[in-house]
């Protein structure tokens, strides 16, 4: 894992006790898979698909990964297609990852590393059931309040988990923006980090 990205792990908020009850289902989610040798598919699901569902899907692959967890598999959508938010990526180029922009059109495809050798993770805003996601077998999670009240049923979904993040989008174009984005970046990290330290492999 690039240093930069290790340092941030080590140096995470505490999570509070009131965020670990509502993060325990989908750790017993993922605990359950290991117990029984399957591949963990998880689907981080927001309304546009361009902000914290996307720092969610990144941040469990990432931790997947810090944590030796095998088989894990981290997708993301939304309830429509818009794009992956500019100020997300510059966010992550911040905390040590490096990404390289694939295309160049309204909806750009992002390739984000982690690790020098580890496969990159491909990101870029689509609905949650493009043909990119798993269509069965995975646990969807709401990172949103407004997903969560608008998909009241994902199809194939084995466990639905909502965990939801305010959204940085209301400092965009504001002094506080950066400040805000790092720490809901920072926040969906520690979280995430959580989530994957009590699994018993």
């Amino acid at each position: 894992m690039y240093a930069q990205i290790n340092k941030s792990i080590h140096n995470l908020p505490e999570v509070s006790n009131e965020r670990k009850e509502i993060l325990a289902s989908l750790a017993q989610y993922i605990q359950d898979k290991v117990n029984k040798k399957k591949v963990i598919n998880l689907n981080f699901i927001c309304t546009h698909n361009s902000r914290r569902s996307h720092l969610s899907q990144i941040w469990a692959q990432v931790m997947a990964y810090n944590y030796n967890i095998n088989n894990v598999y981290t997708y993301s959508g939304g309830t429509e297609a818009t794009r992956m938010n500019g100020t997300i990526v510059n966010t992550l180029v911040d905390f040590g990852f490096k990404i390289q922009q694939l295309s160049d059109n309204n909806n750009p495809v992002f390739a984000i590393k982690y690790t020098n050798n580890g496969l990159p993770i491909i990101g870029f805003s689509k609905k949650y059931d493009n043909n990119f996601n798993p269509v069965s077998e995975f646990g969807a999670i709401m990172t949103c309040s407004q997903a969560d009240d608008g998909c009241p049923f994902i199809t194939g979904a084995e466990g639905r988990f909502p965990i939801t993040f305010e959204d940085p989008k209301a400092y965009d174009n504001t002094p506080l923006e950066k400040e805000k984005y790092a720490a809901c970046c920072l926040l969906i990290a520690s979280e995430m980090d959580y989530v994957f330290s009590v699994i018993k492999k």
